[in-house]
């Protein structure tokens, strides 16, 4: 059992660390480019908005790959072979001398930083099937410490030198790797281990695989219109706040803050009692309501003080929702294909980073326009808010069928939902 719980503490140390690294760079890397163009604001943004996309279109095609190649060689050296890469990333970063090498440094962090596929599977591998939800609730308390601590370090370490950050991230990441690589044991038994199936190495190869398991074509639809409601809020939310309330640097870094420990709070801490009494499904549509409201709230709050305390009731949903998304899923796969299904998933949960982002501030850029019919900054969280309801329709008009799977194999069974 000791040897268990050391595992799953690196896997969240690893993720904790991938996702103070992408925290750290928020605040610096803008910065990084326009120091390397001279200082043209304008042209800045717009290379740094390239530099983000380029680092969510490599994580979409390179998920299915780490997760066919855990599910071949194990999870262990996948995970160290991303981190391997992370730390090259980091280093090159702080070394930059111009804006091509911030180019490669993303394509490299975009294709080893999909350590939410190794890690999601692993923690499948360790955690028995009616306590996966409550596990995977642990990756959002690593997402949400990592989010805070992030822009903090980053902030107070930038302040003196730039590459400063990314060195202190290289060192952190290669003090994982050796801790990884002398304490980690393999979560994936050998006997749970297949070919690598090159057609299922790419996004749409590997989402056919996993949809013919009912509990999955069940409810990547409704993942789908979640994370693309989420991603459009993360992407709005500085400018929203900063036209409608004008809020500061300082007011934006502290709601941000703020989210990040509601999130670790309610993913940590009422995840695991929620589905033990409500069951996966139910704990699903409870959040899922939840985040109807939240999304419709943000749009009408009239007053900055009242995003606060709306964020307090939508992280609620948000901290609830993903985790008996996974559990459900995993439930339904069979052990040597948890790498498979969470390089499927994770290529959608970026292909929605992909297109909610220009989405959601496509509309906020719309309704705020002279041209306009009408002033309504808050259209992009209506518009979340309708995408939640939706997502909520779909898992409601799923219930009935994923209660009623056959209790074989990988199907879910009537006692799992």
């Amino acid at each position: 059992m000791r040897k268990r719980q050391a595992s799953v503490v690196f896997v969240l140390i690893t993720l904790f660390i991938d996702i103070l690294g992408m925290g750290l760079v928020i605040p610096i890397l803008p910065r990084l480019v326009q120091s390397l163009l001279g200082g043209a604001i304008a042209e800045s943004s717009f290379v740094f908005g390239l530099l983000v996309s380029i680092y969510a279109v490599m994580q979409f095609f390179c998920a299915p790959v780490l997760g066919a190649l855990s599910d071949r060689f194990g999870r262990r050296p996948v995970i160290l072979m991303a981190l391997a890469g992370l730390g090259f990333d980091y280093i090159l970063l702080s070394v930059a001398p111009d804006i091509w090498w911030l180019v490669l440094g993303r394509i490299v962090a975009g294709a080893f930083g999909a350590t939410f596929t190794p890690v999601g599977a692993y923690i499948a591998d360790v955690s028995p099937p009616e306590k996966r939800a409550a596990n995977f609730g642990l990756i959002g308390v690593a997402f949400g410490l990592g989010f805070i601590a992030g822009p903090a370090l980053g902030g107070l370490l930038g302040q003196s030198n730039l590459r400063l950050p990314f060195l202190v991230c290289a060192g952190l990441t290669f003090c994982n790797f050796l801790f990884g690589l002398l304490v980690m044991p393999e979560s994936l038994r050998p006997e749970n281990r297949r070919a690598i199936d090159w057609k299922q190495t790419n996004p749409v190869g590997a989402l056919r695989a996993v949809w013919r398991y009912r509990g999955v074509a069940a409810m990547i639809p409704v993942f789908v219109a979640a994370q693309l409601a989420q991603q459009g809020l993360q992407s709005v939310w500085v400018p929203y706040t900063t036209y409608r309330y004008g809020w500061s640097v300082t007011d934006v870094g502290l709601s941000l803050a703020i989210v990040g420990l509601l999130f670790a709070v309610a993913q940590g801490a009422l995840v695991r009692p929620m589905v033990a009494r409500l069951g996966e499904l139910r704990t699903l549509i409870s959040a899922l309501v939840v985040a109807v409201l939240g999304m419709l709230l943000f749009g009408l709050a009239s007053q900055g003080w009242m995003m606060y305390a709306v964020t307090a009731l939508y992280c609620l949903g948000l901290g609830l929702l993903n985790p008996p998304v996974q559990g459900l899923m995993s439930r339904s796969v069979p052990a040597n294909e948890q790498g498979l299904l969470q390089g499927a998933t994770t290529s959608v949960m970026t292909g929605t980073a992909i297109i909610g982002p220009p989405v959601a501030n496509g509309l906020f850029a719309l309704f705020i326009s002279p041209q306009a019919p009408v002033t309504l900054p808050g259209a992009p969280f209506f518009l979340g808010s309708l995408l939640c309801l939706a997502a909520l329709w779909l898992a409601r008009r799923q219930t009935s069928q994923v209660s009623t799977y056959a209790p074989h194999g990988a199907e879910l069974s009537p006692e799992a939902a």
